[in-house]
C-alpha cells in the first residue's frame, strides 16, 4: 500500500489522489494514478456539472486501476495473470483515506478481463483482499452509502 500511496501523489485530480500498483511474486509489474485523460491538470472537476441521473462513470478522471492495468499489460503482459492489484485513496493534502465497500464495476470488469486474481483495499480493519470475481460481484451489488 505504501507504493500505491507514493504513486497516488502523481495525481492531478482536484478531489482525491488515487494510486494502484499491480504486484506479482513480490514485484510491482504495473502502476497508475487517477487524473484526467492525458494527465492534463483540470481547471475544475467536471463531476460538479453532471446531472443527477447521469448513467456512466461520474468522474472526469481515468481511474488509477485502469492505468495500472494498462501499464502492466504494456510492460509485463505475461505476468499479469494471477497478480494482485492494490488501491489506495489520499485526500488532497496527501493523507490516507479508508476505502469503503467495492463499488467500481468498470475497474472490477477490467481486472477480471486482464486475469488479475485479487483486489486489495486499505480499509479501517486493515488491508482487505478480495478475489477479483468477488470484488466484481460486490461492486454490482453496491447500492451506495
Amino acid at each position: 500500500m505504501a507504493e500505491a500511496a507514493k504513486v497516488a501523489s502523481s495525481s492531478s485530480c482536484l478531489r482525491a489522489l488515487c494510486g494502484s500498483v499491480i504486484v506479482k511474486d513480490g514485484r510491482v509489474i504495473g502502476a497508475g494514478f487517477n487524473s484526467p485523460p492525458g494527465n492534463k491538470p483540470p481547471r475544475k472537476c467536471l463531476k460538479d456539472d453532471l446531472p443527477s441521473g447521469f448513467k456512466s462513470d461520474r468522474t472526469c478522471c481515468m481511474h488509477a486501476e485502469d492505468r495500472a492495468i494498462a501499464d502492466a499489460l504494456a510492460r509485463n503482459a505475461k505476468e499479469i495473470r494471477g497478480s494482485r492489484i492494490y488501491f489506495i485513496r489520499l485526500d488532497t493534502a496527501g493523507r490516507k483515506e479508508f476505502a469503503g465497500n467495492p463499488y467500481c464495476t468498470t475497474c472490477s470488469k477490467r481486472a477480471l478481463d486482464a486475469g488479475i486474481a485479487e483486489f486489495a483495499l486499505w480499509r479501517k480493519e486493515g488491508i482487505c483482499v478480495y478475489g477479483t470475481e468477488e470484488y466484481n460481484r460486490l461492486s454490482f451489488e453496491y447500492q451506495g452509502g
